[in-house]
């Protein structure tokens, strides 16, 4: 497998033709980096229109960036050539609120019903981070984000429902400072962090065992800084158990044409 130096200056169609030829199947952290990347949810339409109210009634952790027509696989708006079924290094399909496979494509399941959702990822602004000087460690040690499930409730609408849940970046308090800045400028892409401090605030209880992703250290002098997540959508999908669906796997992202600066508020 390649390794995500090689792709991090990758064209988006380059990115994506590795992804289809299977030669990256991991995260996306790093890869085209200066392009906007999406948590993909994909439901049938009977499930569609609850799924929309439950993203404008929680815009932080499920910022809308596009959502396709019922059968609809390409997405236009985001990239000339994506086509959602093959572009995802790895999906997860589930069935009445279970995980029961996680493919790297899914064509073969498509159906005429199923409608895509786009939501914004916070991958989108660690490029905006790195450019002030921000080093990130997930992404210098080459890891996926460390994702957890907090105590705070989103708004519910109709079957879906559950906690929010955060990415977690470590930085020192002049860094997690100028990164609340920086990333309040992109509300499509979670925007500022929901919390930073002490975890347990937010119903974390270990740093070292995070329920998606991959653990880092928290050293002496960093703050853990929380920001909302696109993966909440899985939590409220295994509350909502609608009879098919799929998502991305946790920090496996769609990655778009679009350019970071242009989702910058100001």
């Amino acid at each position: 497998m390649l390794q995500t130096p090689l792709l991090r200056d990758a064209s988006p169609a380059k990115a994506r033709a590795e992804i289809r030829a299977g030669r990256w199947q991991s995260h996306t952290s790093g890869i085209a980096e200066r392009h906007v990347q999406g948590n993909v949810v994909i439901l049938p339409e009977a499930s569609a229109g609850d799924f929309l109210r439950y993203c404008q009634r929680n815009p932080k952790p499920c910022p809308l960036l596009a959502v396709s027509e019922p059968g609809e696989w390409a997405l236009p708006a985001l990239g000339t050539d994506i086509d959602v079924r093959i572009d995802v290094p790895r999906y997860r399909v589930w069935r009445h609120g279970e995980l029961v496979a996680e493919p790297t494509a899914v064509a073969e399941l498509w159906r005429d019903d199923l409608v895509t959702f786009v939501l914004g990822c916070s991958f989108s602004f660690e490029q905006a981070l790195r450019d002030e000087g921000i080093a990130l460690r997930h992404v210098d040690e080459g890891r996926n984000v460390a994702m957890f499930r907090t105590n705070i409730a989103t708004v519910p609408a109709g079957p879906f429902r559950g906690p929010m849940v955060v990415s977690m970046r470590p930085l020192r308090a002049r860094a997690a400072i100028r990164a609340i800045q920086i990333t309040s400028r992109f509300a499509a892409v979670h925007g500022a962090p929901v919390h930073l401090g002490d975890p347990a605030l937010i119903g974390i209880d270990d740093l070292s065992r995070p329920d998606y992703g991959d653990a880092v250290d928290v050293r002496a002098d960093e703050l853990p800084v929380f920001w909302a997540c696109g993966v909440t959508p899985q939590a409220a999908i295994a509350q909502a158990r609608p009879e098919f669906c799929i998502t991305h796997a946790p920090g496996a992202m769609l990655i778009t044409d679009l350019l970071n600066h242009q989702l910058a508020s100001f």
